[in-house]
């Protein structure tokens, strides 16, 4: 029995792909879930307004009580879950061949990875504080930024 849906057909959307592009976006997806995990752990603290478990560190809550941690009154981790939840999805469909997520999953890891830099310099240079739920955010927003980079190699 064939498998017909990683293959291309005329006016179709899925692409032949190698097996270790497929093995790239899963491994994009699962990094994507701990991220996700992270976002809505952090996203659902702040909209709750329950004190956080940072293992007593004071530059944690520095940092997600600070102005910065917000925009427009919406928590930055909530944007954050919903990156994260589309960077999962976009990946899985990548995984199926579908060849115009591809860019929709280039354009959200490339923007994750913009946003995560000023962040970092925000926490560096403006508060002076890190936070070790936002440092696993970044790490994990590094790491899809390198699994996307290596994905695009011949």
């Amino acid at each position: 029995m064939k498998n017909n849906r990683a293959t291309s057909k005329p006016g179709g959307n899925a692409i032949a792909i190698s097996r270790s592009q497929i093995v790239i976006y899963a491994i994009v997806a699962l990094i994507s879930l701990a991220g996700l995990a992270d976002a809505t752990y952090l996203a659902v603290q702040a909209l709750t307004g329950e004190t956080m478990v940072c293992g007593g560190s004071p530059d944690c809550f520095k940092v997600l009580g600070s102005p910065y941690a917000r925009i427009g009154g919406v928590p930055l981790a909530f944007i954050g879950a919903v990156a994260y939840f589309c960077v999962f999805s976009f990946a899985i469909l990548a995984a199926f061949g579908y060849a115009r997520v591809r860019r929709f999953l280039l354009f959200t890891v490339w923007s994750m990875f913009a946003v995560t830099l000023w962040l970092l310099y925000t926490q560096a240079f403006i508060l002076h504080a890190f936070c070790r739920y936002c440092l696993f955010s970044a790490a994990m927003v590094f790491l899809l930024a390198g699994l996307i980079v290596a994905s695009r190699s011949p």
